[in-house]
């Protein structure tokens, strides 16, 4: 039987078709290691670096061959073994990384980090991790029976060990352990602060490494530059052998969308883009690069949030629409791309952002263009939404009334520039007066259930922000809607609730209780703030939502197809 509203969208939107659900299409939960985030902006970038560590290997050897190092050897070595030797205590720190960031503690980081690559399938990852681990470290013993070069000799040593000095096995483990986490977290963080935090601590713990050999006496300046530079050698050089293969991304037919002509028309919400001319540019740059022609620009308004301009993209023929703009932008754009077979692509500009959250696509602008121009089309759902107040609409996060619905009224928007979405939490606390409503809750079919609750939310994905899942079980593809009834009796119970939401505990009672289906509709006892996809709507009583399975298809990271084989 045919779907009304599909038949409606046909007549209003001749020469399009229907786009049904991909049985076939990844799951929204599928997780793979995008080997691209690691690839260089400017090529002959790995090739510079380990050309520049050969060139610093051979320079340190040389110095140390021929003793030229030795004079400041010498003086950096005694300043160190001054300041240990007048700090007992000092000693004692320094023994403990010793032995933290020894090659046994190198060595069982590194089987951790490779036992989760094998378990996630990531094989050429785990192999990868493996080999930097044995080359480095047992190459580094085969190195320094090569030069043999003895330790610092002091007259009452604060700690002692045997072996030669040049390079250092420490210093050469932390080189090869922290090169290893320093291009994990490239590929698997987009940039952002996350990432240069991650890589100054990386950086940070090679370099204390270094520096607690020095301190403790058994090792000169050389020594250790040598060793960071050789496990950081090996890590690279093994890098570019086994890991980063270029077969392991999808054909150029995966993720192609549209006509293959790739035309892009963009709509962006200027109130939310800082510099829209740099934002153009940067447009622009990616979209060249990725082959697509120069795109069409849309810029939204305070009476049209996106309808009427993602209406005019589709009527340019475009085979893809670039959503720049926060959560109303996006659910504005994808509310009119849905069932067209057009591919929507999420820029996050807003606080929220959800969709993009659920969906995996970077919040950091310049990483969300590249998943916009090289990623790959996935078929999602759509939810429509109406209530007894007059609204007709779609939403593609969730949508709910009660408390949560407060929360979003009550957001200070000078606040929510200042603080991000951060400004919900202090709404949330003030909300928390918000009194219990009786509601009646209907899914599909079945019997009307009553409950006496403080807030209901029907979601289409399942995570908030900061990662809460709300509703661990909703996927973005799943052809249902889940529904959570939300109803702590004190104060206390709101700490009881947040504890079950973060450790995902699926049972249920009557202060938490959750439901799934396609057809959902809510009756309150009285009038109730509403909101959908995090914007507050009429007050009223009574809410439906009804699933539309598979109609919007959305651009999302690529899935590497042979990285699980």
């Amino acid at each position: 039987v045919p779907d009304p509203a599909d038949t409606a969208f046909e007549r209003s939107h001749p020469g399009r078709t229907t786009l049904g659900r991909s049985a076939n299409r990844p799951r929204e939960d599928t997780v793979s290691i995008d080997l691209r985030r690691a690839e260089p902006g400017r090529g002959g970038v790995y090739a510079a670096v380990l050309v520049a560590l050969v060139v610093l290997l051979a320079a340190l050897a040389t110095l140390v061959v021929t003793d030229a190092s030795q004079d400041l050897d010498g003086e950096v070595a005694q300043a160190a073994f001054d300041i240990s030797y007048a700090r007992p205590w000092l000693v004692d720190v320094l023994e403990v990384i010793a032995l933290v960031l020894s090659n046994v503690g190198v060595g069982i980081a590194l089987a951790v980090v490779a036992a989760i690559a094998f378990v996630r399938r990531e094989w050429r990852i785990g192999l990868w991790v493996v080999l930097s681990g044995v080359v480095a470290i047992g190459g580094n013993a085969l190195v320094k029976l090569v030069f043999a070069r003895p330790r610092p000799a002091w007259e009452d040593p604060v700690h002692e060990i045997g072996g030669y000095s040049f390079p250092s096995g420490h210093a050469a483990g932390a080189g090869v352990l922290f090169t290893v986490l320093a291009l994990l977290t490239i590929v698997l963080t987009g940039r952002g602060w996350k990432r240069r935090l991650l890589l100054t601590l990386w950086t940070l713990l090679a370099l204390l490494t270094a520096a607690d050999r020095v301190l403790l006496g058994v090792h000169y300046l050389t020594d250790v530059t040598a060793g960071l530079a050789f496990g950081a050698l090996v890590a690279v050089g093994l890098w570019l052998l086994v890991a980063a293969d270029a077969t392991r991304l999808p054909s150029e037919l995966a993720v192609l969308t549209g006509s293959g002509r790739k035309r892009a028309a963009v709509v962006l919400n200027p109130s939310k883009v800082a510099d829209v001319e740099e934002f153009k540019a940067r447009v622009r740059f990616v979209a060249d690069q990725n082959d697509w022609s120069e795109p069409l620009w849309f810029e939204t308004s305070v009476e049209d949030p996106g309808y009427g301009q993602a209406q005019a993209a589709l009527e340019a023929d475009v085979d893809l629409i670039v959503a720049a703009g926060g959560d109303g932008t996006v659910r504005a754009v994808c509310e009119e791309a849905a069932r067209t077979g057009v591919a929507v692509a999420i820029i996050p500009h807003g606080t929220g952002n959800l969709l993009a959250r659920n969906l995996g696509v970077p919040l950091n602008p310049r990483d969300a263009l590249e998943v916009a121009f090289g990623g790959q089309d996935k078929a999602i759902d759509l939810a429509r939404f109406t209530t007894d107040a007059g609204v007709d609409t779609s939403f593609l996060v969730m949508a709910g009334l009660g408390m949560d619905a407060m929360i979003m009224t009550g957001v200070n928007d000078e606040l929510k520039k200042k603080v991000g979405w951060a400004a919900y939490f202090v709404s949330g606390v003030k909300a928390l007066r918000f009194p219990g409503m009786k509601v009646t809750i209907t899914v599909d079919d079945g019997e009307p259930r009553t409950f006496r609750a403080r807030t209901v939310v029907i979601g289409n994905v399942g995570f908030l922000q900061a990662g809460l899942p709300l509703l661990p079980d909703a996927q973005v593809d799943d052809g249902e809607l889940d529904v959570v009834v939300i109803a702590p009796r004190r104060l206390f119970g709101w700490v009881s609730i947040a504890l079950r939401v973060i450790a995902r505990r699926k049972r249920t009672n009557d202060r938490l209780d959750r439901f799934t289906g396609r057809r959902v509709h809510v009756k309150a006892s009285g009038p109730t703030p509403m909101q959908l996809d995090g914007d507050p709507v009429e007050e009223g009583t009574e809410i439906t939502a009804e699933v539309r399975p598979g109609v919007l298809l959305v651009r999302v990271p690529v899935v590497p197809t042979t990285a699980k084989a």
